[in-house]
């Protein structure tokens, strides 16, 4: 009798399941939810909306690393270098800036560098064996601030004339071999403090010039951050695909997540840069997506304040995965 109420019992439960919606089997999961499909139009004029200097980190697509410099809607100067230099390291552009004599100021990975219009090197700064750069910040006309990942990692201003160091902090590391992963950009603050996105820490910390630590917060793989005018801190996320604004309190009181931007989906997000009119823009490098997924990726996007998309670019018959990108009609902080 006892195992006839048992019986009973099973198949009834098993009812109320079915009947429920719920699936019976151990190994059935949820279906995912799927991603908005990506709008065949974009906002705003494509290569037209703005004059800008762009380049991408990895563009393996061809044997060279290109730098576009975008005028009235078409590419009018290029700077390229090849994937691999003569000692076969592989080089990538990711910080770039154009500078009041018409110069472009670059970091490379494998040096910094600053090239003029007929594309002479004008300035070069070799990385020592067993290190990185990808920081290259102008200061003032005859100084430069990089970023030299290696064990130990040290971020160092130079005197351009002389490569003379004039400053120097040693910054910690989660992996003192680990030299890729360490940092991205860095940037001196106008207040003379290092403000360091620590990428493979997963923070973002501000120190004094003596090194001593003034400010921190949690960022998950930060690639950039940038001291705002109000005194907040714009972040971005490498592998975590975001854009976070953090007060002095560490609180976020602006942000964008991986899928908060129907069918434009944040994957890795590099470079971003805060506009003097509000906007944000984002560099959405493609790199960590299949190749063949490249195409759909788009690779710049600029936001209003309220999240309003403005300009969305994608054009990948002109231009390579987004790192870096300095808008050259519109004043920014990057």
């Amino acid at each position: 009798m006892s195992k006839l109420f048992s019986s009973i019992l099973t198949v009834a439960l098993a009812l109320c399941s079915i009947a429920r919606g719920q699936a019976t089997s151990p190994t059935t999961r949820p279906a995912r939810t799927a991603r908005a499909p990506a709008p065949t139009t974009l906002p705003g004029n494509g290569l037209a909306q703005h004059d800008f200097l762009y380049c991408g980190e990895w563009d393996t697509r061809n044997p060279m690393e290109t730098i576009f410099l975008v005028k009235g809607g078409k590419v009018v100067w290029t700077y390229q270098i090849p994937d691999k230099d003569e000692k076969g390291q592989l080089n990538e552009f990711d910080d770039i800036h154009l500078l009041s004599n018409g110069n472009v100021l670059f970091a490379r990975k494998t040096g910094a560098a600053e090239v003029n219009p007929a594309k002479q090197i004008v300035w070069n700064y070799e990385a020592p064996k067993g290190t990185e750069i990808h920081t290259s910040q102008p200061i003032g006309d005859d100084r430069v601030l990089i970023m030299q990942n290696g064990n130990p990692a040290k971020a160092m201003i130079l005197e351009k004339a002389t490569n003379k160091v004039l400053k120097e902090l040693v910054l910690p590391t989660r992996r003192p071999d680990g030299v890729h992963g360490q940092f991205r950009h860095i940037r001196l603050t106008e207040a003379g403090t290092f403000l360091v996105a620590h990428l493979d820490l997963g923070k973002v910390v501000e120190y004094d010039e003596n090194g001593r630590e003034l400010w921190a917060v949690d960022a998950p793989s930060a690639w950039a951050a940038v001291r705002l005018p109000n005194g907040n801190t714009l972040i971005s996320g490498n592998q975590h695909g975001y854009v976070r604004e953090v007060n002095r309190k560490g609180e976020v009181v602006w942000g964008l997540e991986k899928d908060d931007l129907p069918g434009i989906p944040l994957h890795t997000v590099q470079e971003v840069t805060r506009l003097a009119n509000g906007n944000t823009l984002i560099n959405n490098w493609a790199g960590s997506r299949p190749k063949a997924e490249w195409p759909a990726v788009v690779q710049l996007i600029e936001l209003t304040p309220d999240k309003k998309i403005v300009w969305a670019l994608r054009d990948w018959e002109t231009l390579g995965p987004a790192s870096s990108t300095q808008l050259l009609d519109q004043k920014g902080y990057r």
